[in-house]
């Protein structure tokens, strides 16, 4: 099947993010720690705000055009509705994910002291605020799944709600992490590896397992101040990463493999645009941070 990008016209990818980017945080900054109290809010704000690249929340924005293009009008009633609970969606998703890299990085978990070129939450508001700032960020994503007085149908709601706590929990993240902590000091094996990353990751197969092949490969190539994070950690704690495991120039091949099998499975969706998307697992396997 040829793939929809070559029946659309290019995509300007930079002007695509920058509107859907726009959209995003005047959405997280209106939403996000709205009358928490006790300092609650400022933790979970710290966490969501002024930071991070958005990729989860432009797959989400990406797939949904994918999947509507050339549907119902956005000024009709229902189609406001999608556009509604696609933008929920894509906020809810980042929403887990600042939630997960709050516990992650407290000392029970990863020990980690920077994140997005600052201290991390835990280090920033002490352990206990950075607790109940990550609990208030994942029951938060799944409010924002659920509105009052909303033209978004329940079945919808509902469905939403099950695709991401299923994401996020033992069957998905949660387990992932899990996994992840039980490995330190383990020797893997390339299969066990990839099967830990597809249940820590919130989007497919291809795609996940290429955005953790340019995390370790940017752990071992990259410095601290560009990550925004500490570099050389996953070494330090005798983590199982495809570096260790497949050396620095196969872990360099992978990545281009599984964006290239990203791309395949785009081809083959017979989903009418797909330019988002693809631009989206380019910019995963070239970054630099």
């Amino acid at each position: 099947m040829t793939s929809s990008t070559a029946l659309n016209p290019p995509l300007d990818t930079n002007l695509w993010s920058q509107n859907h980017l726009a959209h995003v945080e005047q959405a997280l900054t209106l939403w996000v720690g709205d009358g928490a109290p006790a300092g609650l809010g400022d933790a979970m704000r710290y966490a969501v705000l002024d930071g991070g690249k958005r990729l989860r929340p432009l797959l989400v924005l990406a797939a949904y055009e994918a999947a509507r293009s050339g549907s119902s009008d956005s000024a009709a009633p229902e189609g406001a509705a999608l556009d509604e609970a696609a933008l929920r969606a894509a906020c809810a998703v980042e929403l887990i994910h600042a939630y997960s890299l709050v516990h992650d990085d407290m000392p029970c978990m990863d020990n980690d002291v920077l994140r997005r070129g600052k201290p991390t939450v835990h280090v920033q508001f002490g352990e206990a605020q950075a607790l109940l700032a990550g609990d208030a960020l994942q029951a938060f994503a799944f409010e924002l799944l659920t509105p009052d007085n909303t033209l978004i149908p329940a079945a919808t709601q509902a469905a939403l709600c099950r695709l991401l706590a299923r994401a996020a929990g033992s069957a998905g993240m949660a387990g992932g992490q899990a996994i992840d902590l039980a490995s330190v000091g383990v020797a893997l094996t390339e299969a066990q590896l990839r099967q830990m990353h597809r249940l820590k990751t919130d989007y497919g197969a291809a795609m996940g397992l290429a955005f953790q092949v340019v995390d370790d490969i940017l752990d071992v190539v990259a410095d601290s101040a560009t990550l925004g994070k500490t570099a050389g950690k996953d070494a330090a704690a005798d983590k199982p990463t495809y570096v260790s495991l497949l050396g620095l120039e196969r872990a360099q091949a992978y990545a281009q493999e599984l964006l290239a099998e990203a791309h395949a499975a785009l081809g083959r969706s017979g989903l009418p645009d797909t330019r988002a998307l693809a631009a989206l697992a380019d910019m995963v396997v070239r970054r630099s941070h």
